[in-house]
């Protein structure tokens, strides 16, 4: 199934299949984790496998690699939100929490050179996998920032780290213009919910954080 397949047509604007559905689902997961609910992360992993696809049809590769990491980490996740007992107390499930300044730090220094890297590595990887990645990847370091901070923001997520909707929330700002400039406009809107939705768990998991601490 490819782009091309064609759902319906809105205002001119032809919807695909695979963008219609990886959007619904990925939607579904970002609402679903906005209210700390463990579905998720098997909605969640349905979604990207379909967004993997459509990535690397319009040739954003850091977004396909992405989309793998997310794949891997959404079984992580939902394990740890299952099993991971919070730090020091074997009676307590993982609980929302803050990042220390030296683990701000570690994600921070990642993040810069973890995009260097794969804005490199997908600057020449039409080069290097011709076979795989007959294109140019298209605005490779851009994207590669957008799905590093990406990375680090769902592995914080993981650990229900506070922190994570920061990142996500600069991480949908990128992702719309990105987006746009695809051509992807539904991916692109549901981008902007994903934004509002940022702000409502940023807004939710301190609530949360706070009524933990009165207890």
């Amino acid at each position: 199934m490819t782009l091309n397949d064609i759902f319906f047509t809105v205002l001119g604007y032809q919807m695909s299949y695979l963008e219609f559905f990886g959007t619904l689902l990925n939607l579904w997961s970002v609402i679903l984790v906005v209210r700390n609910n463990i579905w998720t992360w098997p909605v969640g992993n349905i979604g990207v496998i379909v967004f993997a696809i459509i990535f690397y049809q319009i040739h954003l590769y850091s977004d396909l690699v992405l989309q793998v990491y997310f794949l891997i980490t959404g079984f992580y996740g939902w394990w740890a939100w299952i099993y991971l007992k919070k730090s020091g107390d074997t009676g307590k499930r993982l609980e929302i929490a803050g990042t220390s300044q030296k683990g701000k730090g570690i994600y921070l220094s990642i993040i810069a050179a973890g995009t260097a890297g794969m804005g490199y590595a997908m600057t020449h990887i039409h080069q290097w996998l011709p076979v795989y990645f007959p294109k140019p990847a298209s605005f490779p370091f851009f994207d590669a920032l957008v799905a590093v901070m990406s990375f680090a923001a769902n592995l914080l997520m993981a650990h229900k780290k506070i922190d994570c909707w920061y990142l996500w929330i600069i991480v949908d700002v990128f992702s719309i213009g990105l987006y746009c400039a695809k051509g992807v406009y539904f991916i692109a809107l549901l981008y902007l919910i994903f934004l509002c939705l940022a702000v409502r768990g940023l807004m939710n998991w301190t609530k949360l954080m706070k009524e933990a601490k009165t207890i």
